[in-house]
């Protein structure tokens, strides 16, 4: 049944640019259907010399609230009222919503990743070990994620060093700069075999380069038999890096989940709702994907 959209039916949607391939809408627009909502979620491509102008519009037209992606997480900051503090120690925003005429920002990307690591996959991180690959943007969110999971040790491994320096220098002013340890790619070997967590937070066997890794197959060997290997991309499912992480004895996660958990996350707030048809999400994400090969 198509949905009816009349003059009372409130707006959210995905700011990004492009941003035709985002699958929010998929995920959002299912869990508004179930709910019986007369909300429409919508994706908005906006390049980033208009970005201000946007969100001067949202506000003009009534938005509710709006996921944030590529380009925009950072150079929205400046132009919100308010940001919490998780999102102020991330330096990032993914989530934005209307409250008392303002606009306020957040990150859910944190919750997103750690949901599969406190349900699914439950232990006591109290003892174990993080290795994560990159030290982009979504590095950040994974790296706040494994310190509110109380990981001993968390290591982050960049090809750069003036970039994995800058990444560390920036949480200088925040009180997590100390929680984690940078390394150059040459250090891999040491540092897979101690992993209980390894993370691919890098763009590499995301499509169309379907067939690459981050790691070859001799560094994946040295993945302990039951680590994690979680990957942020969920497509193709599964990637490279997984498939050899699971040929290990691995246990796979891929970016699926955080993609719907991020998701409950920002609906929980733009709706002001507890609980959320967080199945039907999944499940239409999943049929979406499946009806994409």
């Amino acid at each position: 049944m198509t949905k009816k959209i009349t003059g009372k039916t409130k707006l959210l949607g995905v700011i990004g640019h492009p941003v035709e391939h985002s699958l929010s809408p998929v995920m959002h627009n299912a869990a508004i259907a179930q709910l019986g909502l007369d909300y429409i979620y919508l994706p908005f491509p906006i390049e980033p010399q208009n970005l201000e102008v946007a969100i001067a519009g949202f506000a003009a037209v009534g938005v509710v609230g709006f996921s944030v992606t590529i380009p925009h997480k950072q150079a929205i900051i400046p132009l919100l009222s308010e940001i919490t503090p998780l999102a102020q120690t991330i330096g990032a925003v993914n989530t934005v919503s209307r409250q008392n005429n303002q606009w306020v920002g957040t990150n859910t990307d944190i919750e997103g990743f750690i949901a599969p690591l406190q349900t699914t996959y439950k232990q006591d991180w109290s003892q174990k070990v993080a290795v994560i690959l990159g030290n982009g943007g979504a590095a950040r969110a994974v790296v706040a994620g494994c310190i509110q999971l109380g990981f001993a040790q968390i290591h982050v491994v960049g090809r750069n060093m003036q970039r994995l320096e800058e990444f560390r220098n920036s949480w200088s002013n925040s009180t997590l700069a100390d929680k984690f340890q940078v390394h150059q790619w040459e250090e891999l070997p040491k540092l897979i075999p101690q992993a209980n967590l390894l993370v691919n937070t890098t763009p590499i066997g995301m499509y169309p380069k379907v067939d690459e890794s981050p790691l070859s197959v001799e560094e994946i060997a040295n993945l302990p038999t039951g680590a994690i290997a979680y990957d942020l991309i969920y497509i193709p499912k599964p990637t490279q890096f997984l498939h050899q992480a699971e040929k290990q004895g691995a246990i796979a996660i891929d970016g699926l989940e955080m993609l719907v958990q991020q998701g409950v996350a920002a609906l929980k707030i733009w709706l002001h709702l507890e609980t959320l048809p967080v199945e039907v999400m999944r499940q239409a994400l999943q049929n979406h994907l499946r009806l994409g090969e």
